[in-house]
């Protein structure tokens, strides 16, 4: 039996909820990757591997094709709630957890967006740069006097606790 998902605009997701194991880790990575699921009662809990190297954001964060998502979806009511955390141990020092509840609104009419043509990109080519010879790695951290460390992020930089290490931290020049 299969489960199929689908957002807004986005490819429709198998999940398959009967029991078989994740591909070995040379199969084939998609962008949708390779989902199962069980329930935990009332929870349905999806592990998704095989996922294709990608942006986890659209400010320049990665996550590799090692990575590991498992989403709990819920049901309260008219809401659906549904939280992933995704672990990857190539980009990621811990977790990063999202959770998103919608609302059931069964006469909702959803708006159609069409596609607008708009030249987005002029150069006939696409940037890029050898290890260690990006002229703008710094920028950033430059133009808003941070330690280039805060700027370039990690798992320390998000808690409240590393305010103290901004105090003493030299900006970047």
């Amino acid at each position: 039996m299969a489960y199929h998902m689908q957002f807004l605009r986005s490819q429709d997701r198998a999940i398959y909820l009967d029991g078989r194991p994740h591909p070995p880790e040379w199969a084939p990575h998609t962008w949708e990757g390779f989902s199962t699921a069980r329930f935990d009662g009332l929870m349905l809990v999806v592990t998704t591997t095989h996922l294709k190297e990608s942006y986890l954001r659209s400010n320049g964060v990665m996550f590799s094709d090692k990575s590991r998502v498992t989403e709990y979806l819920t049901v309260d009511g008219d809401l659906l709630t549904i939280t992933a955390i995704l672990e990857d141990p190539v980009y990621l020092e811990e977790p990063y957890i999202r959770s998103v509840t919608y609302r059931r609104e069964p006469y909702k009419e959803l708006q159609y967006f069409p596609c607008t043509v708009s030249v987005e990109n002029v150069a006939p080519g696409v940037p890029h740069f050898l290890p260690g010879k990006n002229p703008y790695l710094n920028e950033f951290a430059e133009k808003l006097g941070l330690p280039l460390d805060a700027a370039r992020g990690g798992a320390e930089t998000t808690y409240p606790e590393y305010r103290k290490t901004l105090k003493t931290a030299k900006p970047s020049k």
